[in-house]
């Protein structure tokens, strides 16, 4: 079976979220594709990990459903590590995926557009600061993980307003 390309991937993940929403409102495939653009400077497999970073967690398709369509073994075993089990708590899965250089550019990029203001102010104050919490300790974990310069790589993608926060 040939190789998926990154429009392939993105008309999967399209299919996969068709019709769900993100915490604002806006087609939950935005989120995915952003958080793809923000993996750009680090290739095309870590731009199809982007697309498909929620597709296990969030949809109803397997991780053998995603080798079965094409897309490539090592965008699969990423968007594995990045899938939460329900069991598992947010700062652990975290700490899981630092370990991981790929899951870890990520989530930061995942991390970055979840911290949007824009999207921020979409939420009641009190979601509002709760997440920007955990997104801030997430951030802590993370970004020591990945290195200044790839931080900054996916920051000035995604959302430039953290390259305050940035190393």
């Amino acid at each position: 079976m040939p190789e998926l390309t990154l429009a392939d991937v993105d008309a999967l993940a399209a299919a996969a979220h068709a019709g769900q929403v993100d915490r604002t409102g806006a087609p939950y495939v935005a989120h995915v594709r952003a958080v793809a653009a923000g993996m750009a400077p680090f290739g095309t497999g870590l731009q199809m990990a982007g697309l498909l970073h929620d597709v296990l967690e969030d949809t109803d398709l397997t991780a053998d459903d995603l080798l079965r369509a094409g897309v490539p073994s090592a965008v699969v075993a990423t968007v594995r590590r990045l899938t939460r089990d329900e069991d598992t708590p947010y700062d652990v899965m975290v700490r899981e995926v630092a370990a991981d250089h790929a899951a870890v550019l990520v989530k930061i990029a995942d991390n970055a557009h979840n911290s949007l203001a824009s999207r921020s102010a979409l939420l009641a104050a009190d979601d509002r600061a709760r997440l920007a919490g955990k997104y801030r300790a997430a951030r802590q974990v993370l970004w020591p993980a990945a290195g200044a310069a790839d931080v900054r790589a996916i920051v000035s993608i995604v959302n430039p307003a953290l390259l305050d926060e940035t190393p």
